[in-house]
């Protein structure tokens, strides 16, 4: 054998034993799976509600100030079904092109909610911080390993009365992430208020798509 190819041999050789590190769940998606993903965003039904349901979690809630209402983690599949089921007008063929521009991420998403009125100033007024989440501390977890997001985001919901004027309600945040990040079955969700416990939102990704 010559050098070149016993050079091949012993690379091949410790990509097996050495693989590179693979998504807990499908990740890169084939273009069947892209499909598969687009046709189950427009079914728009029950079952479509019920395939969501599997990518989200309901903390136990706050006594009082802003609570947690969901946690989600959103795979690209999840991602592609979650789009597809947005859209008016949406082909398979439009699926496709917008996954190969796009590429692929995981967006972990944090839904924040009010439940009481504990925050009523003596005026009648609620007064509530336009930026409460910032004195939240964040964590996502690969089982025991730290990992950043490539992108997060933050945005305030409101209620309006037909009287005239506005409260806030609650904030969603979301955070993106390269979808290799997460190569174990446990991904977690830590969220540290500034007053009370740490919350751990834990998420099976080996149940995931």
């Amino acid at each position: 054998m010559s050098p070149t190819r016993r050079a091949l041999s012993g690379l091949l050789a410790v990509l097996v034993a050495f693989p590179f590190p693979a998504a807990a769940f499908d990740s890169p998606l084939s273009d069947t799976a892209v499909r598969e993903a687009y046709f189950r965003g427009q079914r728009r039904d029950d079952t479509l509600t019920r395939f969501f349901e599997k990518y989200t979690k309901h903390p136990a809630p706050a006594k009082s100030g802003p609570t947690i209402t969901s946690v989600s983690f959103l795979t690209p599949f999840a991602l592609i079904a979650q789009r597809s089921s947005q859209q008016g007008i949406y082909s398979a063929q439009q699926a496709e092109i917008d996954h190969r521009n796009q590429g692929e991420s995981v967006r972990i998403i944090v839904q924040f909610a009010y439940m009481d009125l504990a925050n009523s100033a003596s005026n009648g007024y609620l007064y509530r911080p336009n930026a409460f989440w910032k004195d939240f501390d964040f964590q996502i977890l690969d089982k025991d390993r730290v990992i950043k997001p490539l992108d997060s985001s933050a945005d305030p919901i409101y209620s309006c009365s037909e009287e005239g004027g506005c409260i806030l309600t609650g904030a969603t945040l979301s955070f993106d992430f390269q979808p290799e990040s997460f190569i174990s079955d446990t991904a977690i969700v830590r969220v540290i208020p500034p007053t009370g416990d740490t919350i751990n939102v834990e998420f099976d990704l080996s149940a995931l798509r």
